[in-house]
């Protein structure tokens, strides 16, 4: 059987992440463990700059300290005889600098799977494309304005705009990504730090010259500085069309400026209609989140969730379940397999990922995988014991799953959607909520009832 095999190239260097190796000229360099996940984790994200903290908690999984990642840096660089390629940026982080290339080769079976944790590579056999999918692409290549994408926690928002990203530089435009979850806390001050943060994300992987800093003005608001900064040093200047990605946008949702950002991107996708000659033709938002908008954005003409192209990412169902069993080399044997695993985990895409890979590595079969699977200590126990302390920091949120879970939901509005963004509840509306999938049932009727 093949199976499709990633290497990352940036000349001299050849990355196989599948082998382990880091080769120059065929010849190998040899690397520390540590220092070989420090390179992975820096060409994984090159062009970005990643703060200390983000860089040390993505490579050790210990706590260290900056000395440290200090050190395995300065021992990548010797290693790698090009210092260049490893830049620190002042006050903020390091970022790999050379320009990176995604190989996919066809190789015989070299081994198992990666697990399936965060989002999946763009060359990964394992991903599953939904209906969105085409729909996501098509918008991009329009070059709509403002595209957006909802659905819970874990169903794979992330994984669907590494693939956006691709098809629009395929098309042809320039790529920026921002994921909120990565800025640091002093980023959402007020709006001015946090529009400020985003214009220099921007600006570090366009590699700009000029920064937000560089032509801020006391004497005009800030949302006129930021969209000023856009304009003039980013649209104006790009001999292509801007896509620029937002993930994870519910960080904002809870800031009391939030509205005020929103009514500024609203405000871009006004202007192309208004000036169609203008610059702001040239830029599609792409916008990734799991909470309802409206429970924040009470003024509809000031918000950016009820215009553009608007998408819903949905959970697998029992025939994308069916495909994705093949890719994983058919753990469940038989339709009857595969339906029983469905009425289990509901189509949820991380636990059915998860699921397939465990028992797939494990040669797990299915009734000891149903049988063991509520367990905290068993294969989901991380996933479930994370919901459960979630639940349990949040009183009105317990008692919400509780009438779930006893068939009478008398669930507050805002309860239901906060429970059915972070995956926990499904259903259109809270008369017909309900426990996600039978695995949450199962487990948290064990320790809430």
């Amino acid at each position: 059987m093949m199976k499709s095999h990633s290497i990352y190239e940036f000349t001299p260097f050849r990355l196989d992440l599948r082998e382990g190796r880091l080769l120059r000229a065929e010849k190998e360099i040899k690397l520390r463990p540590i220092v070989f996940k420090l390179l992975i984790v820096l060409v994984e994200h090159h062009g970005q700059v990643l703060d200390d903290d983000r860089l040390m908690e993505l490579v050790w999984e210990e706590v260290v300290d900056d000395s440290t990642l200090a050190v395995s840096v300065g021992e990548l660089r010797r290693k790698l005889g090009c210092e260049g390629l490893i830049e620190r940026v002042a006050r903020r982080g390091y970022r790999f600098a050379a320009k990176v290339a995604l190989v996919d080769e066809a190789l015989p079976d070299a081994g198992a799977p990666p697990p399936p944790e965060g989002a999946l590579p763009v060359s990964s056999r394992f991903y599953i494309a939904r209906q969105a999918d085409d729909e996501f692409y098509r918008a991009i290549v329009r070059r709509d304005s403002i595209v957006l994408v909802k659905g819970a926690r874990q169903v794979g928002k992330t994984s669907l705009l590494a693939r956006g990203f691709q098809k629009a530089r395929e098309s042809g435009a320039v790529v920026a990504f921002t994921d909120l979850q990565h800025l640091s806390k002093d980023a959402f001050v007020n709006a001015e730090t946090l529009l400020k943060a985003l214009g220099e994300r921007i600006a570090e992987q366009l590699q700009l010259r000029t920064r937000p800093h560089d032509m801020w003005s006391n004497q005009i608001t800030v949302s006129t500085n930021f969209e000023r900064f856009l304009q003039r040093e980013v649209l104006e200047k790009l001999s292509s069309p801007l896509v620029w990605g937002l993930d994870e946008v519910d960080k904002l949702f809870g800031c009391d400026y939030a509205s005020d950002v929103f009514a500024l991107f609203r405000s871009w996708h006004n202007l192309r209609a208004l000036e169609p000659a203008g610059p702001w033709r040239r830029m599609t938002m792409l916008m990734a989140y799991a909470t309802e908008a409206h429970l924040f954005i009470t003024d509809l003409n000031q918000s950016p969730f009820n215009v553009g192209t608007r998408l819903s990412l949905k959970d697998f169902t029992p025939d994308q379940i069916a495909d994705l069993n093949r890719r994983y080399d058919s753990p469940l044997k038989d339709e009857s397999e595969r339906n029983r695993f469905f009425d289990l985990l509901g189509g949820h895409p991380y636990l059915a990922h998860r699921g397939l890979y465990e028992m797939a590595q494990r040669e797990i079969d299915l009734a000891t995988f149903d049988a063991s699977a509520d367990q905290e200590e068993g294969i989901f126990g991380d996933h479930l014991r994370r919901m459960l302390k979630s639940l349990q920091a949040n009183p009105s949120l317990q008692d919400a799953v509780r009438c779930a879970l006893e068939g009478k939901p008398q669930l507050a509005l805002a309860d239901f959607y906060h429970l059915r963004s972070a995956g926990v509840l499904a259903g259109d509306s809270a008369q017909d909520a309900r426990l996600r999938c039978r695995l949450y049932t199962r487990f948290l009727a064990k320790h809430l009832l």
